[in-house]
């Protein structure tokens, strides 16, 4: 379902990702830090468990943005990202979505993103995507 963007409007998307994504996601970036794949390794740090790559969480940003929210169309022009608890596999997270600002004179808008844990209700990673979409905005 396509919502039509405006300043304001909101949109979730429920997420979880699998140790077998985030091996994926080690391969395709060649980022192979045992803190992602190792739990040995990882027990031996302050998070106890493997972590998820902050890249691999913002992923489900763009996924967003150009698929939903404001959907097809949608170009990346920037996104700023703060990190500020890890992510870990088989967690439940809500992507969360709201338009700050629309030039529609440019076609451009900007829109927070933030991933917060479902069971905490922390955030775990948060910034602001700048989109262009000819036809949204």
């Amino acid at each position: 379902m396509q919502i039509e963007p405006v300043v304001d409007s909101t949109f979730d998307y429920l997420f979880k990702f699998t140790q077998e994504q985030v091996q994926a996601f080690a391969d395709l970036t060649g980022d192979n830090n045992p803190i992602h794949l190792d739990a040995e390794y990882a027990a031996t740090t302050s998070f106890k468990k493997p972590i998820i790559h902050g890249m691999l969480g913002a992923t489900v940003f763009t996924k967003v943005l150009g698929t939903q929210f404001p959907g097809f169309g949608s170009i990346y022009l920037k996104q700023t990202l703060e990190f500020l608890r890890p992510m870990f596999v088989e967690t439940e997270y809500k992507a969360i979505f709201k338009i700050i600002s629309i030039n529609p004179d440019k076609h451009i808008a900007e829109i927070s993103t933030e991933i917060m844990d479902v069971t905490t209700k922390k955030v775990t990673t948060r910034g602001v995507a700048t989109m262009i979409n000819q036809e949204k905005f």
